[in-house]
């Protein structure tokens, strides 16, 4: 009886967890359209792509990209009730707005490389075919991966907990930018999918933080009219 009791108290204390149930919505979602746009897509391509070689060791920051969504929604879940929040708000809405443009405009990409005809075999070569394998080269415009790392990095730059502790910010901001590198170094991605993703990051930010941060900016301000 203890146990359930105690399960109880903690269903009770983060039932703020519940929104986190838009995982089905979305995976069920994200599943249909990897099933049905495969060949039919609008082709998503920059000549910058060209220039941009590829390189395998860049699985290790993206395999990172699924620890560094968990561990920060996470930590927000059991710590800040507000900055949590507004990291779902942040995530659920873009990625929702990912998957209307996937589904509205299908789209896709065809710089994948043969892994076959590298020349070399080694554990990232391996690690990569199994992405390759199970994650096709559709809806990729803008990008996920860029979209959720960039929006987990401002919540941890915006959190009053986190923003003073200055190397665990530097090393959320590199994770950040090597996980972004990391689509197009495995050409996963187009830098078009990158350049969407960030634009999709400015509007987001825009909608979630910046009333936040207008409100806090006036109620300083009138405390010192007070003071």
């Amino acid at each position: 009886m203890k146990i359930f009791k105690s399960i109880k108290q903690f269903i009770i204390k983060y039932k703020h967890s519940v929104i986190l149930s838009y995982f089905f919505i979305y995976m069920t979602w994200f599943t249909y359209l990897e099933r049905t746009v495969t060949t039919n897509f609008h082709t998503v391509y920059s000549k910058l792509d060209d220039l941009i070689p590829f390189n395998e060791v860049f699985i290790i920051p993206y395999f990172l990209w699924f620890l560094y969504i968990f561990v920060t929604v996470t930590y927000f879940l059991f710590t800040s009730k507000s900055d949590y929040y507004k990291l779902c708000a942040n995530l659920f809405i873009g990625m929702t707005i990912c998957l209307t443009i996937y589904t509205i405009w299908p789209n896709g990409q065809h710089l994948r490389v043969d892994l076959n005809s590298l020349g070399r075999s080694n554990i990232f070569i391996t690690m990569l075919s199994k992405i390759y394998s199970i994650d096709t080269p559709t809806n990729v415009f803008p990008s996920i991966h860029v979209f959720n790392s960039v929006s987990a990095f401002i919540a941890i730059n915006k959190s009053e907990r986190l923003h003073k502790i200055k190397w665990l910010q530097w090393s959320a901001f590199l994770l950040t930018v090597l996980i972004c590198m990391s689509t197009v170094f495995l050409k996963q991605h187009s830098v078009m999918d990158v350049m969407g993703a960030l634009v999709l990051n400015i509007i987001m930010y825009v909608i979630v933080y910046v009333p936040t941060w207008n409100k806090a900016t006036q109620r300083t301000q009138e405390l010192t009219n007070i003071n």
